[in-house]
This record gives structure tokens, sequence and C-alpha cells, in this order.
């Protein structure tokens, strides 16, 4: 239990403090994280001070690389490190305490747009690619010349996409290469025709494709990946690609390839019973889980409308970070619905796992919203911006007499038949009005209220009236260990 839900006491002893090593080589710096190009970025806003985030994993390099580019740029750095949510969002509020013009992001990035407008550059890295094996590989697992396959990789090896379509573009005629979304430079204008923009990533289809026609190659990863340590960015494609279509993960440093068919089922299988568990919950715990993407506020809010549609209570809790033992203190909560990025909604949960279930806000909405399209006919949307009005995903809740809210619905892990909504949707003028009800009728219970009451131990019972007084008298003396009238033993 206490593995579980807390840190042992040795753990605080234990850990070693102080900054991480150098991790790359000093002559190395420039490749790895393109200063060159940074410095230019810099100098071209002509900015006086510039925030650096780095992730945990690149700390060690921080130092040196942020006294090369004052060196540069004669401009000053300042390092962002240890993020309240994830790594890979833009730490705009970090930048903002630090007075900074602009911000240079290392590392994994979930490309979502900032809160706020602030100049952001991206370095995603620069992965070595052998670039024959990943062609062979290519050629083994797609002996169709004339089949439409997108060529996909994690951020770091984006760089190489281009050489391994040139290799295999002769004998291919229908290959689609994906680029990161990364933000467009002040004063460019966007290509014409505009490219799809999904997953991360831009995908310059042609005039009347789309991408449900197309096969996957990912190029990134390793060959000992898992399940449980599968990397957020790839279960994003995996949960949003076509069911029917292959896709292909290789790793870059030996060409061994995976059919990812199997592990892409295992993903919606567990999504569809993070489904079921919500539509079953009474009460739903939003987790505030970012701060620095847009559109934040107007989520949370489209999400405590859901939930009251469909005769949920929702309780918004800002905690960092979740980790098991934070939301182990509210024992109260149903299902948990983490409002972050796409990567940090899908990030690998703590080996000890969580009290509840967590949710990505997807999931609740094809629990509550009645109108949302049965399974196998909606997508997986990963960004939560996509379920907001202005977006073609976007659903709007049907309206309070509609039959859809009172479809008989069976819970497919208790069996029971589930009662319609007690509740009418927020924008419904008839739930803010008042109704009189005879005097000691209870309208309404709490489901908190209703949890204490089915604990077998309900805290410190006061017994008003039912104690008979009487005088203090001396009590013990001592401590726990040894009171003075247990005498010595």
């Amino acid at each position: 239990m206490e593995s579980t839900f807390s840190s042992p006491a040795e753990a605080a002893l234990q850990r070693e403090a102080g900054a991480a090593g150098v991790l790359t080589p000093l002559a190395d710096l420039d490749r790895v994280y393109e200063l060159e190009r940074v410095a230019g970025f810099v100098r071209d806003l002509e900015c006086q001070r510039v925030a650096l985030q780095f992730p945990d994993q690149l700390l060690g390099d921080a130092g040196p690389v942020a006294a090369r580019l004052e060196e540069t740029t004669g401009s000053k750095m300042f390092i962002l490190g240890d993020t309240a949510y994830g790594s890979c969002c833009v730490d705009v509020l970090g930048a903002e305490q630090a007075g900074a013009q602009a911000l240079v992001h290392f590392g994994p990035a979930c490309l979502s747009p900032p809160a706020r407008p602030l100049p952001v550059a991206f370095v995603l890295g620069q992965r070595s690619v052998h670039l024959e094996l990943c062609a062979k590989a290519f050629e083994a697992q797609n002996p169709d010349p004339k089949g439409p396959v997108v060529l996909l990789s994690e951020p770091a090896c984006a760089h190489a996409l281009e050489a391994l379509a040139t290799l295999l573009r002769p004998r291919y005629l229908d290959l689609l290469v994906s680029s990161p979304a990364l933000p467009l430079p002040v004063g460019s204008c966007s290509p014409e025709p505009e490219p799809l923009e999904r997953f991360g990533r831009r995908f310059p289809l042609a005039p009347g494709r789309c991408l449900e026609e197309y096969g996957a190659f990912y190029v990134g990863g390793s060959e000992a990946s898992t399940d449980l340590d599968l990397d957020p960015d790839l279960s994003r494609l995996l949960l949003g690609w076509a069911p029917g279509q292959p896709f292909f993960t290789c790793c870059p440093d030996t060409g061994q390839t995976q059919d990812e068919g199997v592990r892409a089922g295992r993903l919606r299988a567990r999504r569809h019973y993070l489904v079921e568990r919500a539509r079953d919950a009474r009460v739903v715990g939003l987790l505030a889980g970012t701060l620095g993407v847009a559109r934040h506020r107007e989520a949370l809010s489209h999400l405590r409308n859901l939930a009251q549609a469909a005769g949920k209570r929702s309780y918004v809790l800002a905690l960092g970070r979740p980790t098991p033992p934070k939301l182990a203190n509210f024992p109260e909560m149903d299902v948990f619905v983490l409002l972050a990025c796409p990567l940090g909604a899908l990030a690998p949960q703590p080996s000890g796992g969580f009290f509840r279930p967590v949710l990505a806000p997807c999931e609740l909405e094809a629990a509550c919203n009645p109108a949302w399209p049965p399974s196998g006919l909606a997508p997986y949307l990963t960004h939560y911006a996509d379920l907001l009005p202005g977006s073609p995903f976007h659903v709007p809740l049907p309206p309070p007499d509609s039959e859809l809210w009172d479809t008989p619905d069976v819970s497919l892990i208790t069996g029971e038949l589930r009662p319609p909504p007690a509740w009418k949707p927020s924008n419904d003028p008839g739930c803010l009005a008042l109704t009189l009800r005879p005097q000691l009728e209870l309208a309404e219970s709490s489901p908190a209220a209703s949890f204490l009451s089915s604990r077998s131990w309900q805290g410190l019972q006061p017994r008003l009236g039912q104690t008979p007084a009487t005088g203090a008298v001396s009590g013990r003396r001592g401590i726990a260990i040894a009171y003075e009238d247990e005498g010595g033993s």
C-alpha cells in the first residue's frame, strides 16, 4: 500500500541532489542543438532576454548551451526546468516570470499553440537514422509500388524523412512525407494548397485525397518498447489512424520493423473500456493538466457542461502533475479526466497505477454526449481543441427534449440498465428555475454525502446528549513509550 499511494521515507534520504553532468560532448553542441539556427532566431527578433526550456533528461546540457548562445548573440539567457505540467508544452508562464521576449524549446514537443502570444522556436533534435536499412525495411513491408503510404517519424528523426523518401520514390509512386507542424516564421505566407494538419504534423495531400486512404510507416522508437512504456506520440498515431490501414514501425538504428496492428487494437479496447467506466460514473474529477495551451479554459467549461448534461457531478482539481498519491486523496471520484495536451493526456501511467481510471477528454465526450457517433464511426481525437465549437469534429449536445437522452443504455461492465440523466444541459433555462418543495423533503443527495454514508468508518461520533456529564479527572502523565504509572519494564 505504501509503494502505491505514497513514497517510502527512505527515498527522500537516498535521493542525490546536484546538477546532472553534461550529456553531449562540447564539440557536438552546435550540431545537436542547432545553435546556429537558434542564434539567427534570436538576432532576427532582436531579443534581449530569451528563455531556454529543457526537459529533465537534457538539463545537463542547459548550462553549456546557454553560455554558447549568450556568447554568440549577446542576449541574456534564462534556463527553464521542472515545469509544472508536461515538459512537451511551451512554458509561457515561466517565460513571462523571467521577462523573456522569446522562448526556445528543446527536446520532444507536442506543438500545441500556447495560450499567450510569444515567439517560439523548437529544436526537436537530430537522431541518427540508418537510411539504407530503413529503405530495405520499407520495401519488405510494402511490396506493392502503387500502394499509398505515409512516412512518419518521431520528432528527432523528422530531419531524415526527405532523404529516405528520395531513396524510395523511384519505385513507389504514391508516397507522402509528413513534417512536424512547426509554427510558421513571422511574416511568412502559408503554402498553397494548405496542407492537412493533424497529429502535430502536416500532410501535403493532393486535391481529392484523404488521409484515411494511406497506410503508415513510422521511423522511431526502439526494439525493446512495450505497451507500458509506449511513447505517447506513437500512441496518438495508433489511436487516431484508420483501423483498416496497415501501420508499421521501424527502428532507425537497426531497421527492425514491427506490425502495430495488434498493439493498436489493444489501445482502442482499453479506450472503449474507459468510455464505459465514464458512463457508469456519478462523480467526475476534472484534472487541470495545463495552463499554457490555448483554449484550455473553454475546454474546461465544455467538459463541465458535458458532465452536467449527463447527470454527473464534476469537480475541478488543480494538482500539477497527477500522481497516484495525489489522486488517492479523492476516493469520492469515480473517474478522472485529464485536460492536457495530446501527449500529456496519453503519457504512460506510473507503475503503481492510479486508484481510479484517468481518461482523456475524448472519452468523456463519447460517454456523455448521446449525439456522438458510435464506436467505429467516430475518430479518436487526442486534442481537446477538436471537441470545441469551430472544429470540424465538434458535435453539439442535443436539445433537452431530444429522444437521445431517453435511449435505453446497458452498462457493459455491470450489466445493469443505466437510468436516463436526471439533469438537463446547462443551456436550458429551466435548470436555473426554483421549484417549491414540501418542508423537510430531501431535494437532492450529494454524491460526497452518499459516499460517506456507505463507508464503514465515518469519523469520530459526537453522540450529543447520549454521554453522561462527569467531572474532570487527572489523566496519565509521561510519554507514550513510558507513562509514570506503568513502572519500569
